[in-house]
């Protein structure tokens, strides 16, 4: 077991790909503390973790407040006794609008919860990793923030893009600053995971252009190498990866989970 008698902690742990994340770390012998705004769905992912042998407590926790991330780190030390692993996941997919139309509420909320909730959770962690000289850090961020070929935008969903650019950019300035203390800091960018959320962001489109939901879905599928989308398993499986032992020379870097996905929609 890559992760056997580790301590991680996974923002928005309760849904999606959180709890894929989570099931996979305790599978994988971790023990995982769950934090997130919705104590039942964290509570009920933990109780599934538990069930089956392995250990996990829900703290929840609004990662865009500095005193409820204070409180998520103290309460994962007082349970678990350390943390070796901090998993950013936590995340929402703010507004699908034109930039003509974005409320500044919608933005700000965005980049709240998806890169300020991110930095708070590094930052109080780190107090810990830091002394014991170890630890992984491993952000979720989006296909959507690396386009910088100049080829393809996001057009619609720019408060998102712009929210998991800076997860990218954290990896990499934050790797740089604690390397001299043997942590480790990567990113993973999933493409369009197959789910409710993506469901969601084509309706919004689709109410936005009139297009057609299935054919919007069907056009986005096309763009697809492997003619699929990513499932949440496999976004797991890259993210434990990254915080094993099997990952100890990388730091600093970003791996897509995109089925091969060659545009943005």
């Amino acid at each position: 077991m890559q992760l056997n008698e580790k301590v991680a902690i996974i923002t928005g742990g309760g849904k999606g790909i959180g709890r894929a994340i989570a099931l996979a770390f305790a599978a994988d012998g971790a023990a995982v503390v769950l934090a997130g705004r919705t104590l039942s769905k964290l509570e009920e992912t933990a109780d599934v973790i538990n069930k089956k042998g392995g250990r996990a407590a829900a703290v929840q926790t609004d990662v865009s407040h500095e005193k409820q991330v204070e409180r998520m780190v103290a309460e994962t030390v007082r349970t678990f006794g350390k943390i070796d692993i901090l998993v950013n996941n936590a995340g929402i997919i703010g507004p699908t609008a034109n930039v003509v139309d974005i409320n500044l509420n919608e933005w700000n909320e965005a980049l709240a919860i998806n890169l300020t909730g991110s930095l708070l959770a590094c930052k109080h962690v780190l107090k810990h990793m830091i002394p014991l000289k170890s630890g992984a850090i491993v952000n979720i961020g989006s296909e959507r923030g690396r386009t910088g070929d100049g080829k393809s935008g996001s057009p619609m969903r720019t408060p998102y893009s712009c929210s998991k650019a800076g997860m990218v950019a954290l990896t990499e300035s934050l790797s740089v600053e604690v390397g001299k203390y043997n942590i480790r800091v990567n990113c993973v960018t999933p493409g369009p995971v197959k789910g409710e959320r993506i469901m969601n962001v084509l309706k919004a489109k689709s109410q936005i252009t009139g297009e057609d939901v299935d054919e919007l879905l069907a056009s986005l599928v096309d763009t697809f190498s492997l003619k699929r989308a990513t499932e949440e398993e496999e976004v797991a499986a890259a993210t434990v990866f990254l915080a094993s032992n099997a990952a100890s020379g990388i730091t600093g870097q970003t791996l897509s989970v995109t089925c091969g996905q060659r545009v943005l929609f």
